[in-house]
């Protein structure tokens, strides 16, 4: 059954499959770069910037040499920000080895490198017998053999990956990994899928048993939370004030403007951050920052951000000033026209999109 569903999956590939740029290459820096790219990111967004990508960095020696925020600026948009910056440092790792590793284990050494990506690029670029897992294959798999383990338990990752190199053709493996993914992308889809148009619809538990929609199985582990910001964007003398998120939290390495609120707790106090209780205002201690709030105008409120574990509010204020307010020295004053050359997340693009335009 094995040889058969390999064979079925690879004859519907070399008529369905997608034309992409990263396939008409065998070097291994392109499809790298593709597959860093498309971590959390669906085909038609990626592609552009992959194009992007390779069009200011040609090779690996480029993209190492960058500085960090230029690679920050041309990720801007795509999200989940710390593979840009594992891109980067995996970029000084390939050169420092002199070469891009071509063995499984030297790939999945690279920074930012997962099981699933080290199998893609060894496969892709080096045709190393390696089965490339991700949603696309549990799904495809679970459903085609009514596999009910969980996929994100240590036994269903296990057993999903193990059943995937068992059906890998061993000389065939960088077509086979593309194939599956380009099944479970455009054909076994999360949500009605084509079943009528399957080469598997004999073969298929999950059609026959009616449960293709509760295929594969997740455990949810996962609580979603919430997380209040306030912003206030400083127009002083056509500069304005921002700064570099540090390390540990969200968006690390972006900019963004001065930060007043964070999970419903006011932050500045005479110029310094502090956590104040319940989101409460002391105006004996507060008389810089209560200044800035007073006189600051009100521009969007509760801007709603999704990211995968939580959601983010976020109100924004203008303060147009003649004084310079003091700042903690983390922040930064530049001119408003340069403010496009810092990286800054979605969320903080969203929010300058509220700014109305500068006087003359």
């Amino acid at each position: 059954m094995n040889d058969t569903f390999s064979s079925i999956l690879l004859r519907w590939f070399a008529t369905n499959g997608r034309q992409l740029p990263w396939r008409e290459t065998s070097d291994a820096y392109a499809i790298w770069l593709s597959e860093i790219i498309l971590q959390q990111t669906r085909v038609e967004q990626g592609r552009d910037y992959w194009m992007r990508f390779m069009q200011r960095f040609p090779n690996v020696a480029t993209l190492a040499e960058a500085s960090e925020d230029e690679v920050l600026r041309l990720w801007q948009g795509l999200g989940y920000y710390s593979r840009a910056r594992n891109l980067h440092t995996a970029a000084r790792q390939i050169v420092a080895l002199g070469a891009f590793p071509q063995s499984l284990d030297g790939i999945r050494a690279l920074k930012g490198v997962g099981d699933y990506t080290a199998a893609a690029i060894a496969s892709f670029a080096f045709n190393i017998p390696a089965a490339a897992v991700d949603g696309n294959v549990y799904r495809v798999l679970a459903r085609h053999f009514g596999i009910e383990t969980p996929i994100n338990t240590a036994e269903g990752k296990h057993l999903f990956t193990a059943l995937a190199n068992e059906l890998l053709p061993p000389h065939e493996a960088g077509t086979f990994n593309q194939a599956m993914m380009d099944f479970g992308a455009t054909l076994c889809t999360p949500k009605r899928p084509h079943c009528d148009a399957c080469p598997f619809m004999e073969t298929c538990v999950a059609r026959r048993q009616n449960c293709v929609d509760s295929l594969p199985v997740k455990l949810k582990t996962t609580k979603v939370q919430e997380r209040r910001l306030a912003y206030i964007y400083i127009r002083y003398r056509g500069e304005t004030a921002i700064r570099r998120r540090g390390a540990g939290d969200i968006w690390q390495g972006l900019w963004e403007p001065v930060v007043v609120m964070d999970n419903g707790q006011w932050m500045m106090e005479n110029g310094e951050w502090t956590v104040r209780p319940e989101g409460t205002l002391d105006p004996s201690r507060m008389e810089n920052g209560q200044s800035m709030m007073n006189e600051a105008v009100l521009l969007a409120k509760d801007v709603k951000h999704v990211l995968t574990h939580r959601i983010i509010l976020a109100d924004f204020y203008l303060l147009e000033t003649s004084a310079k307010p003091s700042l903690p020295a983390e922040y930064i004053w530049i001119p408003e026209s340069s403010l496009a050359d810092y990286a800054q997340s979605r969320l903080i693009q969203r929010l300058l999109s509220f700014l109305p335009a500068m006087s003359i």
